[in-house]
């Protein structure tokens, strides 16, 4: 089949990596992923494959075991990897975050000790702010970290928490008032901890709870939890970068890659949605012709190519605005937001192609229809995206009387 998406500039390097992610989808996610997503089961041996072939590794510097590669490539494995299921794309996503920000912000000691074990698949990472009653304002977390001798203790609840059972590593981001008077900004007084714990569910460290898997309307298979920290204590070694009051930013830095990630798996499922309706627009007859034959088919056809070809544009422009070393907050909305909305429309107009059939759990277009949604909220809403994109344009241009 002929592919919308590609992607010129690419090293050889770079085309063989994702020529084998895309065999590797095509053979061991697309044939299971509906039967494992449909029992809500953990796709272990997928996990496995990408483990044997070096994905866990793939932004992590070599010095430290990994591939080396750029954001750029990663992106694209993962606009291959949620093609097949988004989920599997998910697993990744958590944990290269927290390599991210570990290689960007960590202590050499840090570095050292964790790099090698999540190039290798060993240690999984996954990352926490989200908390009960706050959604996108961060400024309002209330968990904390009291230091107490050469310790921190902390205590809070935190929700949305993906990879949260299967995970050993986990950057959490809650408030740290020492060293912080009272009155300071509240994203000054927050503190990145790495806190290692067993995979698992319940006490999975002494004051660390993860109570169980959230049951979701869709995006299944990867476990989302919730956190309870209750009297968890934690060595001062284990504050991100060694300094407290910058998690914050070393926070946002992660969701910038978080975002890519996130438009990536949009153009993924909508490329997906695309394949399925074109196809079976060619199969299904209606008033003696393919249903591919009548104008009105074309039409959705031709828009849903389109919507698959822009998306995929801006998510590779902000992949390189990252790589660059530039800025790319505005870009990383911008392909986030659009990616995510056109993923939701190219899919229901897939499902809209299938009619009726589109209905049943015997055809797939009914798993990506439940997934799609997920992309509207993760790393950010529409809502929050079009701020981060209005303020940084006033930025950008700003009225000179």
């Amino acid at each position: 089949m002929a592919r919308l998406a590609q992607t010129a500039g690419l090293t050889d390097v770079q085309q063989e990596i994702l020529k084998t992610v895309r065999e590797f989808v095509d053979k061991e996610i697309i044939p299971v992923a509906t039967e494992l997503e449909h029992r809500d089961e953990y796709p272990q041996q997928i996990v496995d494959g990408l483990k044997e072939l070096g994905l866990f590794g793939l932004m992590i510097p070599e010095e430290y075991g990994g591939l080396g590669e750029s954001l750029l490539t990663y992106a694209l494995c993962v606009e291959e990897i949620a093609r097949g299921w988004m989920s599997v794309s998910g697993i990744i996503n958590t944990h290269f975050i927290v390599a991210y920000m570990l290689k960007q912000h960590g202590t050499q000691e840090q570095k050292d000790y964790f790099l090698p074990r999540m190039a290798a698949g060993e240690t999984r990472g996954a990352f926490s702010m989200s908390e009960p009653g706050l959604g996108s304002d961060v400024s309002a977390i209330t968990s904390k970290a009291v230091k107490d001798g050469d310790e921190y203790v902390l205590n809070g609840q935190k929700m949305w928490l993906t990879n949260g059972g299967t995970s050993t590593l986990v950057a959490v981001l809650v408030r740290s008032d020492e060293g912080h008077p009272e009155g300071t900004a509240p994203h000054k007084s927050m503190t990145t901890f790495l806190v290692e714990k067993e995979s698992g569910f319940g006490e999975v460290r002494p004051g660390l709870t993860i109570p169980g898997k959230i049951d979701k309307m869709g995006y299944k298979g990867v476990d989302t939890t919730e956190l309870i920290m209750d009297g968890l204590r934690i060595p001062a070694n284990r504050v991100l970068g060694g300094v407290t009051g910058r998690g914050f930013y070393q926070m946002m830095d992660g969701v910038e890659v978080g975002r890519v990630n996130v438009a990536a798996r949009g153009c993924g499922v909508a490329q997906r949605a695309f394949e399925l309706g074109v196809s079976y627009a060619q199969q299904r007859h209606t008033f003696g012709k393919a249903i591919a034959q009548h104008q009105a088919i074309q039409f959705k056809l031709a828009e849903m190519a389109t919507k698959v070809e822009a998306a995929h544009a801006m998510m590779v422009n902000a992949a390189r605005k990252k790589d660059s070393g530039e800025r790319n907050d505005l870009e990383a909305g911008m392909a986030k937001y659009l990616a995510s909305e056109y993923c939701k429309e190219v899919v229901e107009d897939a499902f809209r192609i299938h009619g009726g059939y589109g209905f049943s759990k015997e055809y797939e277009i009914e798993r990506l229809y439940r997934e799609a949604p997920m992309l509207l909220i993760g790393e950010g809403t529409a809502e929050i995206q079009k701020m981060i994109i209005g303020r940084r344009l006033l930025e950008e241009y700003r009225f000179q009387s």
